[in-house]
């Protein structure tokens, strides 16, 4: 038997050091190019360099240290019960938690806190957080995370995370330093951590509120309205008899929990609004289904803050690519992107050629012979002369049972892709477009962000109104389309450059992108249509968010996506960049390395490919729906 490679030592060894910091004998460690992750007690972490002494061996092991400590330190159902339903306070929340689980395993090991620290340089390197030079630019959840791994791991973190902490250290401090400091008492006691977090959330200016409070909350208020009830019957017989679906509690976003919305969204359309249930009718149903539009502006559609829908859609816009920068800026800006990635392209298109062979394989066609018609077999011509009484043969090709596909990339364009990770999103897209567009998949390329920071003209509008009362989103769209389905690439590929332009990424707002890019995929003719979006959070637009209900753009995003899955024939995937998107999407996964979105675009793919595509019967639903 030859004996192993360096390489397979140090997987079998950092098998053993994760199965130990985890304190389970039985952990399941592999290694993919979808690595680092935890799925299903699987541990999957990347392959290993192939010099297991350099320095980045360093990083992988900070890597498998990261999850095997919050196998042993970190209780996931006490965690769901604790974290808050805002989405950027449960970012907040959730990046706190790895700080205490790492403090908890590291402080007695020096070579899991140095292993950690080659980790958590080579993230902040990947994703651009260590070239950020203003305190704007350093997301809350990253500056809370760096400021509790230097307090709670009580000693100083290493110089190129400790730069960009010190752009956000004074204002952190002066904001919640008496509740960050009161954390480290609470290390070792994850539930009594959860709820000093608290404390520090609202000291951000964040929604502390999770599951559990808001059913308290909800429980309090349905024992006031039973008692109010009993003092005063008659008015509830007056108001029962002509009732006020504006003001009924299933109406209202806060008094519900996120169950009690499920069914309300899987009956919802693409653009977010509610379907009726098949086989009712309604006086006022074509009213209905035009309010609950996302266009909808608030003095067409009301002011009820259970329907989406925007302010003024006046200044939307629907753009191509090379509309938004000069030919010769285009060049510059692909330029630049070759320039930085060529390492990583090599990768892509190493995981791209596999994925040609398998989309290949599944086309390859076959000859049936001896038939009795079809195209003339010429190499059994001879028969007529060794038998001429023998009849002619012919021969069929086979059809391939290969579905003719278009597959649409849908990239989140927000401010928090900015650097590294914009950069590999856009050379994935480039490369896997090549790949399919050599196996006869036709791929189209979008993207979505806003106009502007916080509100644009939407929200002077709304201003100039006299701020009303959940106005709906404030923010002006920009949907961005990179490469359409029916452009080859060589033509387009310039475009993707664009995503390299200083000021072009802002807000994201999910909701309506995923709409507009399902219903672009309707309007498509292929047999199969694959939707992929790749995002690295929730959606985020401060204005909308503090004008209208908690969760409005979050449940307008669940509406969407539980519309697509239930109803339409659109095969919906997402990947998600640091951030977990499986709470949203039922095919999903989430990645904690912008470096494994190629592998993990392709894996994905392929397993589409192999698996059946919806039945028809899904299509058919969706247009008896419509």
């Amino acid at each position: 038997m030859p004996p192993d490679t360096p390489t397979e030592t140090f997987k079998r060894a950092l098998a053993h050091a994760a199965r130990a910091l985890a304190e389970q004998d039985e952990l399941e460690v592999v290694f993919a190019s979808d690595g680092p992750r935890m799925s299903n007690g699987v541990l999957t972490l990347p392959h290993p360099p192939r010099d297991p002494s350099g320095p980045e061996s360093a990083s992988l092991r900070g890597q498998a240290d990261r999850l095997a400590l919050r196998l042993a330190n970190h209780d996931d159902s006490l965690h769901r019960t604790l974290t808050p339903l805002d989405s950027r306070a449960a970012e907040v929340f959730e990046a706190a938690e790895q700080a205490r689980v790492e403090a908890v395993g590291g402080r007695a090991m020096a070579g899991v806190r140095a292993n950690l620290e080659a980790a958590l340089v080579t993230r902040m390197e990947r994703s651009g957080l260590t070239r950020v030079t203003e305190a704007d630019l350093v997301p809350l959840d990253q500056a809370v995370g760096l400021l509790l791994a230097e307090r709670l791991g009580e000693r100083p973190l290493p110089k190129a995370a400790a730069a960009t902490l010190d752009l956000v250290r004074d204002d952190l401090v002066e904001r919640a330093g008496p509740a960050l400091d009161r954390l480290v008492a609470a290390l070792d006691d994850q539930q009594a951590y959860g709820r000093e977090m608290q404390a520090v959330l609202k000291a951000l200016d964040l929604d502390p509120g999770n599951g559990q409070a808001d059913e308290a909350d909800e429980a309090d208020d349905t024992e006031g309205e039973d008692e109010a009830a009993d003092d005063a019957p008659s008015e509830t017989e007056d108001d029962s008899e002509d009732p006020d679906p504006g003001d009924s509690e299933d109406n209202s976003p806060e008094g519900r929990s996120e169950d009690s919305g499920s069914e309300g969204e899987r009956d919802s359309r693409p653009d977010g609004a509610p379907a009726e249930a098949d086989g009712q009718e309604s006086d006022q149903a074509s009213d209905t289904e035009e309010g609950m539009r996302p266009g909808r502006t608030e003095g067409e559609g009301g002011n009820d803050p259970s329907v989406y829908r925007a302010f003024t859609t006046a200044f939307d816009e629907v753009i191509a690519a090379e509309e938004l920068c000069d030919p010769v800026e285009l060049d510059r800006l692909r330029a630049l992107l070759d320039q930085q990635l060529t390492q990583l392209s090599s990768v892509v298109a190493r995981l791209a050629n596999k994925l040609q062979r398998r989309l290949l394989a599944q086309q390859n066609r076959s000859w049936m012979f001896d038939l009795e018609e079809g195209v003339l077999d010429t190499a059994r011509l001879t028969r007529v002369i060794t038998d001429p009484t023998a009849p002619l043969s012919f021969k069929a090709e086979s059809e391939s049972p290969f579905r003719d596909t278009v597959v649409t990339l849908l990239l989140d364009n927000s401010g928090s892709m900015r650097g590294r990770p914009i950069m590999v999103a856009a050379v994935c897209a480039d490369i896997l477009a090549r790949t399919l567009e050599r196996c006869g998949v036709k791929v189209e390329i979008l993207g979505f962000t806003t106009r502007a920071w916080k509100g644009g003209q939407p929200r002077e509008a709304w201003i100039t109104a006299g701020r009303p009362a959940n106005p709906g989103r404030l923010n002006e769209l920009r949907h961005i389309i990179y490469k359409t389905a029916d452009a080859p690439w060589r033509r387009s590929k310039r475009n993707l450059g664009l995503m390299m332009r200083e000021g072009l990424l802002k807000e994201n707002i999910d909701g309506e992108a995923l709409a507009w890019a399902h219903e672009r995929m309707l309007a498509r003719t292929e047999a199969r249509r694959i939707l992929m979006v790749i995002s690295d959070g929730a959606p985020v637009d401060d204005t909308t968010q503090t004008a209208n209900p908690v969760h409005y753009l979050e449940r307008h995003l669940r509406q969407v996506i539980g519309q697509i899955e239930d109803r339409s024939d659109v095969e919906l995937l997402a990947i998600g960049i640091g951030h977990d998107v499986t709470r949203f999407y039922r095919r999903a996964l989430m990645i904690t390395d912008v470096d494994q979105l190629a592998g993990a675009m392709i894996e994905k793919l392929a397993e589409l490919f192999d698996a059946k595509p919806k039945t028809e019967r899904t299509g058919r639903r969706l247009r008896r729906a419509a």
